[in-house]
């Protein structure tokens, strides 16, 4: 038998658009408690909304995830209201147009390796002492399917989602005999705000064949509800028409 979420209180960084907000709807949906941690307050304000309209609980934590320090008042947050930490869902990516080698500036480099590798570190290492205290918690990782390949998403964000394995397998290791997990999922194509900026636009007609966001989230709500005995360190989905 599986986890009951209505037992269980989750973070979800990056939560305001895309996967991690689909990811806290559903999460929601099946009684999991979601603070809710994006810089976007706006956008964290109307999914908290959406998410108590339909009976669920979600409360908001405004948080860069470049700033160790919103990291640590976004921990206490959910640890103050809801007394545990059970999920941390790292969703938060970004990418940038000028991606290529002889575009690519020193500080956007630094803002990529810190975007989307160094804020998972910092989620982690500092949910770690209360899941710790529990003897038991789930840190799962977006990443991308351009990992198993070489592709042209840029050296700056190829580098950061590989180093987004290693921070996801190295964990496990370290942590499994505190009862922690760690998964990391690698989604192909989906139809989220990122395609945007891209150096030159995606076909409609193949963007028309790519996952949606809801199709991540049920795969993170798949490795949520599993019984603590069981692990999955790697996930990938790929849309199927494109394969």
């Amino acid at each position: 038998m599986g986890v009951n979420l209505k037992n269980q209180v989750g973070i979800i960084v990056g939560a305001s658009s895309g996967m991690g907000a689909a990811s806290a709807v559903l999460l929601a949906q099946k009684g999991m408690a979601v603070t809710l941690a994006a810089r976007s307050g706006p956008s964290l304000a109307s999914l908290e909304k959406q998410i108590r309209k339909t009976g669920g609980e979600a409360s908001v934590c405004q948080t860069d995830v470049t700033q160790r320090d919103n990291i640590e008042q976004m921990i206490q947050h959910t640890q103050q209201k809801y007394g545990r930490i059970d999920l941390l869902l790292y969703a938060t990516g970004t990418n940038i147009p000028d991606r290529a080698l002889p575009d690519l500036l020193p500080e956007t480099w630094n803002m990529m390796i810190e975007t989307n590798l160094t804020g998972a570190f910092h989620c982690t290492q500092l949910a770690l002492p209360y899941m710790r205290n529990q003897k038991q918690g789930l840190l799962i990782y977006l990443s991308t399917a351009a990992v198993g390949h070489a592709d042209i998403s840029g050296v700056s964000y190829q580098a950061s989602k590989h180093g987004l394995s290693g921070l996801a397998r190295g964990t496990a290791i370290e942590e499994k005999n505190n009862g922690i997990r760690t998964t990391i999922i690698f989604p192909g194509l989906t139809d989220t705000a990122i395609l945007k900026r891209r150096p030159v636009p995606t076909d409609p007609e193949i963007i028309a064949k790519a996952m949606q966001p809801e199709d991540v989230a049920e795969a993170v709500t798949y490795v949520a509800q599993l019984h603590p005995r069981v692990a999955i360190p790697e996930l990938w989905l790929m849309p199927s028409q494109l394969l």
